[in-house]
């Protein structure tokens, strides 16, 4: 059997030995003759066979090298009992994701109380008593350290820290003052999840300043789980009353598989969204932030007169979330589409899995550390260039290398 190495270095010989014989220039590597190895090192040196070859290889990806197929009838017998023993494995994987799915909706009943809490406090319909808000805070930890400096400072410089001491203690009470009564003018926790939003990259993005002052009325965000028949779950955006629409809420709502597909079964890695429902806002009367007017003019051929003429267009919005594109279903999709879905079933997922549970350490920006710490592309320690990585080395052999001696403590 050839080896399929260097079959594809023959093939990407052959087609750079065409591209030479067709080109006008001479070659600059001058003849290519004598032994093998000078040889191949005369041909490596031509960009152009560079180039063939490259494309050469570019093309077999993910293509496999024959070793399969040369194997006897037997052995491909017995590959193919171990495809329908990891078809039930899929199976079996598949039913436990289904569960968990369950298991989610059951605990969505036991989370509700407290995010129905957390918004009544946002919104500024309840206090939290002094036990409530017992939670250490980064700036109380400066406030220790402070206290800590000026303690030290009175026992050196007492009479010149009581004099200073007296002048800030004024500006405190000026600025207590205000503050109190600026808290008291405060309700609840202005902006609470607009800030969220701003502070995550994905959802930033698609915010634009005219959607800022409706999303300053947006009070709550809510995840309603459904089971079965088919899986899924509904993202609820609640707002209070409001100048722009009539909606007191708009929703979104995806619907989830967890099933091995029936052309590709190995391919399946767990519940993955299918397709995404929006709904209809009852815009008030312009303020229809999703679209824009934009004049045109246009020029009649026979008299040549001109006429202006307003056009509705789309417009950026964060609100175009809640319209989605509806894929065709007996035609391929296009890359666009396919490539909006995709974003848009990843946001939904972000939304339902990280924002709505821990939605206070996104607008303190904790929760976007935390994040930050696995960043996908870090390279891990030892597999720099120049470090040698056994894992990625073809022809090693566990076996040739000796084990290292014990050392005795």
């Amino acid at each position: 059997m050839a080896d399929p190495d260097s079959k594809v270095y023959d093939d990407a010989i052959d087609a750079g030995s065409e591209e030479n014989q067709t080109s006008e220039e001479p070659s600059s590597q001058g003849d290519v003759s004598g032994e093998p190895a000078a040889l191949a090192s005369q041909l490596m040196r031509d960009p152009q066979m560079l180039a063939a070859l490259q494309d050469k290889l570019g093309s077999m990806v993910g293509h496999n090298s024959g070793y399969i197929q040369s194997l006897p009838k037997s052995v491909k017998r017995r590959i193919k009992a171990l495809k329908k023993l990891q078809f039930e494995a899929t199976k079996i994987e598949a039913e436990f994701y289904r569960e968990v799915h369950r298991l989610e909706c059951q605990y969505a009943a036991k989370y509700l109380p407290l995010f129905e809490k957390r918004t009544t406090v946002v919104t500024g319909g309840y206090e939290p008593n002094d036990d409530e808000a017992d939670w250490p805070s980064d700036d109380e930890k400066e406030d220790e350290l402070a206290n800590e400096k000026t303690d030290l400072a009175l026992e050196d410089a007492k009479d010149e820290v009581e004099k200073k001491a007296n002048i800030e203690e004024k500006k405190e009470e000026n600025a207590d003052s205000e503050a109190k009564e600026k808290d008291e003018n405060t309700k609840g926790i202005p902006g609470f999840w607009l800030t969220i939003f701003k502070n995550v990259d994905m959802l930033s993005d698609m915010i634009q300043p005219a959607d800022e002052p409706i999303l300053n009325h947006l009070q709550d965000i809510k995840v309603e789980f459904k089971e079965k028949d088919p899986m899924g779950f509904t993202l609820q955006f609640i707002f209070e009353p409001n100048d722009y629409f009539e909606n007191k809420q708009i929703t979104k709502e995806y619907v989830m598989r967890s099933e091995p597909e029936e052309g590709d079964p190995f391919s399946f890695e767990g519940p993955e969204i299918i397709k995404c429902i929006g709904c209809k806002i009852d815009w008030k009367k312009g303020k229809n932030v999703t679209v824009k007017t934009v004049k045109k003019k246009q020029k009649h051929k026979a008299s040549g007169t001109t006429r202006t003429i307003q056009k509705t267009v789309q417009n950026d919005s964060f609100f175009n979330f809640f319209s989605p594109p509806t894929p065709p279903e007996d035609e391929e999709m296009d890359e666009d589409t396919e490539a909006l879905l995709a974003a848009d079933f990843e946001i939904g997922h972000f939304i339902r899995e990280r924002i709505v549970p821990r939605a206070v350490l996104y607008f303190t920006g904790e929760a976007l550390e935390n994040d930050d710490d696995y960043d996908e592309g870090d390279e891990e320690d030892g597999a720099e260039e120049g470090e040698y990585d056994e894992d990625a080395d073809p022809d090693y052999s566990p076996g040739k290398e000796k084990p290292a001696e014990c050392k005795q403590q």
